[in-house]
């Protein structure tokens, strides 16, 4: 196995992880997270689909939980 590999390996594995792109750079020396992020994006995508979701619950979570939020912070 070539070293090349194994960096290759190690950057997908983190990102994967959910580890977060510029430590990844980091790790990899990588100058700049262009690099990073244009070669190993192709690891990204679950990770978009997982930011998508929280984006959604955050603005369409369920209306109730508020207004029990907003009793207990008047009380």
């Amino acid at each position: 196995m070539r070293l090349h590999d194994l960096r290759h390996t190690t950057a997908s594995l983190l990102l994967a992880q959910g580890q977060h792109p510029r430590v990844v750079m980091e790790v990899l020396g990588h100058s700049q997270i262009s690099v990073t992020m244009n070669v190993y994006s192709h690891v990204m995508p679950s990770l978009l689909h997982d930011a998508a979701g929280a984006m959604g619950q955050a603005l369409w979570r369920d209306e109730t939980e508020d207004d029990g939020q907003d009793e207990q912070e008047t009380a």
